[in-house]
This record gives C-alpha cells, structure tokens and sequence, in this order.
C-alpha cells in the first residue's frame, strides 16, 4: 500500500488540494504500477508561523 505524505503551508483551496490528490495517486500509479485504490495520500497544512528556515518563519519572511 503506498502512502505519499505532503506538508504544506496553509491557504491552498479545497479544490488545489483535491488536485493534487488526484495527481499524486496518478503519479504512483503510473510510476511503480500499484493499484489506485490502494494508494494513500495525507496532506498536512501548516500554519506560516508554525514553519521556519534558517531561524526565520514563513511569516516574519512575509513580513520582510
């Protein structure tokens, strides 16, 4: 059973988010051939101020 993680910052829209769903089953299924209802997809949203780079959230960066 493959299972494909994604964490991503906030503020993509349900239908974004449907789309790359639907993208990233394709993708497995096309690549190694595994079967579609098999195939697991979590996304994981983050808040901007929950997310850093060296030392600097995604939101100070914004802010800059």
């Amino acid at each position: 059973m493959p299972f494909v993680q994604v964490s991503l910052r906030e503020g993509r829209t349900p239908q974004q988010l449907r789309a790359l769903i639907s993208a990233l089953t394709d993708a497995v299924v096309d690549s190694i051939g595994a079967a579609k209802d098999s195939v697991r997809v979590v996304i994981t949203e983050v808040p901007p101020t929950h997310w850093a780079a060296g030392d600097v959230t995604l939101a100070e960066r914004a802010q800059s």
